[in-house]
């Protein structure tokens, strides 16, 4: 992120450290100061790769990987609109698994049935009656008519749920967090144009020093 925060604009806020002298600043990176990408520019998917992170690939691994350069690893965080990197990028393994001890207690409760989803069903026309994945009861059935046999045709729930664990549901959470959208390279300009015009400070405020940086008001000079 040194590239991001080399960006980002200081700010200056009056010292309260003990041994601080009446005109003494503290100075720190304005994080309310937020470059961020133009939202016709995220909306438009043509501009934007599928990607799918490997393993336990952090930002900066991404970055390298699809850029050329792990100074953009907020650019594939921004990309996504990802802000809490804790819960929206995937875990690494061991934290995954930390996550799943804390949250269930035991191993086997990992393995206990968390719910029940269908499996797919078709006629005899290979026609979809019952799409995969949706979440149903554990004694489901279906029945349906097959005009091409014009029989009525009865599916028992043994043969058409399946059982998902606590560790599969976690698992599928943590998976579907892994299929990101990068901005194309080429487009690259566009974002360090709107970086450049976003970061700066603008004249007008008594805070203003330079585009780079804000001092606070110190009221103590002043009393």
């Amino acid at each position: 992120m040194s590239d991001y925060f080399s960006q980002v604009p200081n700010f200056e806020y009056v010292s309260r450290l003990p041994d601080a002298k009446i005109g003494d600043y503290v100075t720190v990176k304005n994080l309310f100061k937020r470059g961020a990408i133009e939202q016709d520019v995220l909306d438009n998917l043509a501009l934007h790769t599928k990607y799918k992170i490997e393993g336990d690939d952090r930002p900066d691994n991404v970055a390298f990987d699809f850029y050329g350069t792990s100074t953009l690893d907020w650019l594939v965080l921004a990309c996504n609109n990802i802000v809490n990197i804790q819960t929206e990028w995937p875990l690494l393994q061991n934290d995954f698994d930390r996550f799943l001890l804390d949250k269930y207690g035991t191993y086997d409760k990992m393995n206990d049935v968390h719910h029940y989803e269908t499996q797919e069903i078709k006629n005899s026309k290979d026609v979809v009656i019952v799409p995969d994945g949706l979440q149903c009861a554990s004694d489901y059935t279906v029945t349906y008519y097959d005009y091409n046999t014009e029989q009525e045709v009865t599916v028992l729930s043994r043969d058409c749920t399946t059982e998902v664990t606590n560790y599969d549901y976690e698992a599928k959470i943590e998976d579907e967090k892994r299929n990101i959208f990068l901005l194309q390279p080429r487009y690259l300009n566009v974002i360090r144009n709107d970086m450049d015009a976003a970061m700066p400070y603008k004249k007008g405020s008594t805070q203003y020093v330079n585009e780079t940086l804000k001092r606070a008001d110190n009221i103590r000079l002043y009393s």
